[in-house]
């Protein structure tokens, strides 16, 4: 067999092949594709004709060609025939033959024959039957020359041996693979490379799409996000690059039919802001069957504004067993009101294994007062290690006045990552006077992000004096949204500022400070002081109809110094009628002051005992300033009417 080394191989690995393709590399082609072009009636007879007249080679192509169409019979001579007068690719394709009809051990010793005279298929193929015998030495051997001589089977083969033993130098042979137009090879390298990417053991098949739950429900928020997060990997080192790169491979293996590489290119693209481009690989995953992606797409149209399409996207994946398109049926027909279609896909999402399911109906019974079926729901979920339903159901188990229940089931939520129950636990401990514990608690939370957790912190920073660290907690609560927040760090940056005095030549009077900003944030979102607060420092810029317009704000919401104020502006302007009317309101509400401006005005108008009653009102409210002021002013007034 001296020729064997000369003839390229005609034929991969046959039904060998074939099961591997139903592993997963479909896309695979080598010689036997070469040959597909010449498997026609015509070709055929003539190789007939000049292997009939002893033509070696023609021999070994018509034997593979037979052999394609599944005719081992009459492949089987020409293939011996042209093995014996040294055809390689013949002593590859005989393997093959054999090793369908059973004969594995015969089979392997013309792979080792064909693979020995430099077929790359014959040591792919040799390399897979060790593997399965579980000599790994010897089919890491066989699958390494294989993929050194460039084949793309051998190369993935031998990434997929590697891989099980978490060898790294894996990788480069999924990027030989893939690098040949082996589509499993290009998804299982950018799964590698998203893998290193987010710095996780495993991204998890989940993380493409988000969770179909339903609102929080409770005065306590038993938190809102219960399904995977999101993660762009941009927090490992080389990240963007990296997931640059695997969205690269998967758009190779998704061109070529993968189509879980269409749905986890779908998902960066998404991620990227590229939706419409995003959509259009959710599409052809979801078309070729893969469920996740049609609920992913499902997700998409929603927040396009096309809550229909959405919805037949979502029924079509929760049909096949998706229970994240189930829940978020049951979201959906919740938000129409319509409770027992809800309920029903959130049962299905827990059949589907989906304990988010169990989560979801307990919200939706919480939200109709179904406190007994909420609290199983909850439970169901919460013993299945749902973090949020942990949460949720030591709400309900607080509001019951079972704060010993409760307790325990936040702790558990918290300690599996659930910051509303770290926050909800702070306010436990604090409830108890344990502010210490609190603290610790709302520390956690706050590390997290979470806004309220953020101003507790800076209120304890501020009790203790630490008005840095104050400030820091102060803006993140502030920059969350939190009004509170954003009073408390103006008031930290206003203690700061200097006396304001005249303006230096040339600069402008209007500017504001970044104090008077976020009182103006605050002052938006109806906090009353802040309205107050920036009422005073537009007035103090000459800004009367701005001030007016924040003191009318505070004082109509119910701010006595808000209304006090309004007054004072009003009676400046002549308003001194009006004035009245918010003196009087402020007054009732406990401002001594406006009853002490009060009295002054019905002073002045001569009533005399008016002016008495608003002075025992003010010597009242005080503060003693004040209220020395009105004693003086009553007894004046009472000398006044017994003269």
């Amino acid at each position: 067999m001296e020729n064997m080394g000369d003839r390229t191989t005609l034929l991969e690995t046959g039904r060998y092949v074939q099961r591997h393709v139903e592993d997963g590399a479909r896309a695979d082609s080598g010689a036997a594709g070469s040959a597909e072009s010449a498997a026609d009636a015509e070709t055929e007879e003539r190789h007939r004709r000049a292997a009939d007249a002893g033509d070696t080679a023609s021999m070994s192509v018509l034997g593979a060609m037979l052999l394609r169409r599944g005719d081992l019979d009459a492949a089987e001579p020409y293939l011996r025939a042209a093995t014996a007068a040294g055809e390689r690719a013949a002593a590859n394709n005989l393997g093959v033959l054999l090793h369908q009809r059973g004969y594995v051990d015969e089979a392997a010793g013309w792979w080792r024959v064909a693979a020995v005279a430099g077929s790359a298929a014959a040591a792919h193929a040799l390399g897979r039957h060790y593997r399965e015998l579980g000599d790994e030495p010897a089919a890491e051997y066989w699958l390494r020359q294989s993929a050194e001589q460039g084949h793309a089977l051998g190369a993935y083969a031998l990434a997929d041996l590697l891989e099980h033993r978490s060898d790294v130098g894996a990788e480069r042979w999924l990027r030989a693979a893939a690098e040949q137009g082996h589509r499993e090879a290009a998804y299982r390298l950018a799964r590698a490379l998203e893998v290193r990417a987010r710095g996780t053991a495993h991204p998890g098949a989940d993380a493409v799409y988000r969770s179909g739950t339903g609102p929080p429900t409770g005065r306590r928020r038993p938190g809102t996000d219960v399904g995977p997060r999101e993660d762009t990997g941009e927090g490992a080192p080389g990240g963007p690059s990296l997931i640059s790169e695997a969205a690269q491979w998967y758009r190779q293996a998704a061109a070529r039919g993968h189509r879980r590489a269409a749905l986890y290119l779908g998902a960066i693209l998404e991620k990227r802001g590229e939706l419409k481009e995003a959509g259009r690989w959710y599409l052809t995953s979801a078309k070729d069957g893969e469920a996740r992606a049609a609920c992913a797409l499902g997700f998409l149209l929603r927040d396009a504004g096309d809550e229909e399409s959405a919805a037949v996207w979502w029924l079509r994946a929760a049909q096949e067993g998706d229970g994240n398109a189930a829940n978020a049926l049951g979201a959906l027909h919740a938000a129409r009101g319509e409770q027992q279609t809800a309920e029903r896909w959130y049962r299905a999402a827990m059949d589907a294994g989906d304990v988010n399911g169990a989560y979801n109906l307990g919200l939706l019974c919480a939200a109709q007062d179904r406190t007994v079926q909420a609290e199983q729901w909850y439970r169901r979920a919460a013993y299945a290690g749902h973090r949020e339903a942990a949460n949720a159901l030591a709400v309900l188990l607080l509001q019951a006045d079972d704060p010993t229940g409760a307790e325990p089931w936040f702790s558990k939520a918290a300690e599996a990552g659930s910051v509303d129950a770290a926050f909800n636990l702070g306010i436990l401990h604090a409830g108890r006077d344990d502010d210490g514990t609190a603290l610790r608690w709302y520390e956690r939370a706050a590390a997290a992000g979470h806004t309220e957790a953020a101003l507790q912190v800076g209120i304890a920073c501020l009790r203790d004096g630490d008005e840095r660290s104050a400030e820091r907690h102060l803006r993140c609560a502030a920059g969350g949204g939190s009004a509170e927040a954003a009073f408390r760090l103006a008031t930290v940056l206003d203690s700061r500022r200097p006396p304001p005095g005249p303006p230096a030549l040339g600069e402008p009077h209007g500017v504001k400070t970044e104090c008077e900003q976020w009182y103006e944030r605050a002052a938006e979102q109806g906090h009353r002081r802040a309205q107050v607060r920036v009422g005073m420092l537009a007035a103090g810029r000459g800004d009367i109809a701005d001030a007016a317009r924040w003191y009318r704000e505070a004082a109509e919401a119910g701010s006595r110094n808000g209304a006090f104020n309004l007054g004072l502006l009003l009676a400046r302007e002549g308003g001194e009628r009006e004035a009245a009317l918010w003196w009087t309101r402020a007054a009732q509400a406990g401002h001594g002051r406006a009853a002490l401006r009060l009295a002054l005005l019905a002073a002045r108008r001569g009533e005399l005992t008016e002016g008495q009653r608003w002075c025992a009102r003010a010597v009242e409210l005080g503060p003693a300033e004040v209220a020395e002021r009105a004693a003086r002013l009553r007894e004046a007034l009472h000398q006044e009417l017994t003269a």
